[in-house]
């Protein structure tokens, strides 16, 4: 076999129509694939029309939301492929995209992880790959700080620009919304951290992969559509923290990695000290 698709997937049954569709639609024959819908919450009309629409299809399900990290996880323990695209419901795969990830694997056996450039449906870039986060740069993301010039800085630097690269690049990390990973990669560095229920997983894989001798590549030239909705941020520092559970989910996960790499965080600063 050589791709597995994982597709993890709640409560929006319009989208994931939309994404195994183009999934049949854009890989051709000369990849032989399966695909895994690994279904959060699940409902029962939702396998239903899986096994109708899409009968072959492997459909795993869960009653609760165990979050992004174990809804992959499920999905990757049951994988035969020699590569695995992870994939949310709501992205639409575009002609020669999957096609040109796998390439760039067989190409470059050192890579651990590839992702494509993801665009809205007005065809505008999205950020999507990232330098390692800082303090700075998640606190400018959230707050007002990040309208001043040292916040602003951080941004920059947080947020790698894409609209001009055309060719693939070596990156810190990319968004889990959409990656092709290597199982060779997989079965030496493991699954994802479960103690991120959701947010900040795909940045520590992303470490992992790095620090285990794996490249991450942003690979601008394969393409595809997202429909994104930033759950995290919708009214403002304050009130999101008060009523907004992702984004106290996004806060958690957040000082989580930074705890977790706290003693990688401080040799480098005092190495830059010296």
């Amino acid at each position: 076999m050589d791709l597995s698709i994982i597709v993890t997937h709640h409560q929006t049954l319009g989208l994931l129509d939309l994404c195994l569709k183009s999934i049949n639609d854009t890989i051709g024959s000369a990849i032989k694939y399966e695909i895994l819908v690994v279904d959060s919450e699940s409902q029962e009309q939702t396998k239903q029309f899986i096994k109708e629409r899409y009968g072959v299809v492997k459909f795993i399900s869960f009653k609760q939301n165990v979050g992004y990290s174990k809804l992959v996880n499920s999905g990757l323990k049951k994988t035969k492929g020699r590569y695995i695209l992870i994939l949310n419901a709501d992205i639409i795969v575009l002609d020669e995209a999957v096609k040109k990830m796998v390439n760039y694997f067989r190409e470059h056996p050192e890579t651990g992880i590839v992702a494509p450039q993801l665009l809205d449906f007005t065809n505008n870039i999205q950020f999507s790959c990232f330098s390692f986060p800082t303090f700075e740069a998640i606190l400018a993301r959230r707050t007002f700080w990040g309208k001043t010039k040292r916040g602003k800085r951080a941004l920059n630097k947080f947020a790698l620009e894409e609209s001009n690269l055309s060719q693939a690049k070596k990156v810190d990390w990319v968004q889990g919304s959409a990656m092709m990973v290597s199982k060779k990669a997989i079965d030496k560095i493991g699954l994802l951290d479960e103690r991120f229920f959701m947010y900040f997983e795909d940045t520590d894989w992303c470490r992992r992969f790095w620090h285990n001798g794996y490249k991450v590549i942003y690979l601008p030239t394969a393409k595809m559509a997202h429909y994104y909705h930033r759950a995290s941020k919708k009214s403002g520092p304050v009130l999101d923290v008060l009523f907004n559970k992702q984004a106290r989910t996004h806060i958690i996960s957040a000082l989580k990695y930074f705890w977790k790499y706290r003693n990688i965080n401080s040799k480098i600063k005092n190495q830059n000290a010296k």
